[in-house]
């Protein structure tokens, strides 16, 4: 069946089509498809507002994530706002150095923070289902690497390397949309929501 991923960012479909590959032919929103307000105050909410949305408006099996950093210094900050944190929505460069300047003179220690991701799966009919990774890392004081995007490359793991530095392989492995996506393939694998996306799939052909 057709699985719809409701994200403009080509980053995240590609991700999603590596590991959801064997049960859907994954596609990425259609020219024009105009976005909801992300008004929720959970990720799990606001994964849930871009799914739904996007299923009633294209008719199809819909999957959308909403992930973000949470840095314990800054009491879960920037959060649900991850990607608009300076200002303007998906600006990476911006973000970074917002944090960077936020987190100016903190030390090791109290730079702790953790990713995540909460993914929707609905149709027109609703939600199907719902599950959330976590990434634990601590924020670092520069950039570095060049395989991932967003908040990546200040993104320090417990044996020092970043998360832009990570093989794409074992980005997918470790990180906190690989462990959502993994929950939602052990979810798939045991047929009952497979069977309820297939019907799902072929009530809106």
């Amino acid at each position: 069946p057709l699985l719809v991923i409701a994200t403009g960012n080509a980053h995240k479909v590609d991700e999603m089509r590596d590991q959801l590959s064997p049960w859907f032919r994954v596609a990425g929103l259609p020219d024009g498809y105009r976005s909801p307000a992300e008004d929720g105050d959970t990720f799990a909410a606001n994964a849930y507002i871009k799914a739904q949305a996007a299923a009633d408006a294209l008719g199809a099996l819909c999957l959308a994530d909403d992930s973000g950093i949470c840095v314990d210094y800054l009491n879960g900050a920037p959060g649900i706002h991850s990607a608009r944190y300076a200002g303007r929505h998906g600006d990476d460069e911006a973000n970074n150095n917002r944090l960077l300047e936020e987190l100016e003179a903190v030390p090791d220690d109290q730079r702790t923070a953790r990713f995540v991701c909460a993914l929707s799966l609905a149709s027109p009919e609703g939600e199907l289902a719902r599950f959330e990774g976590t990434f634990e890392g601590r924020v670092g004081h520069e950039r570095r690497g060049e395989r991932g995007f967003g908040y990546d490359p200040l993104f320090v793991l417990a044996e020092g390397v970043t998360a832009a530095e990570l093989s794409a392989d074992e980005k997918r492995r470790r990180s906190h949309r690989g462990q959502a996506l993994s929950l939602l393939a052990k979810a798939l694998e045991n047929s009952t929501l497979y069977k309820q996306c297939i019907a799902a799939a072929r009530e809106v052909e």
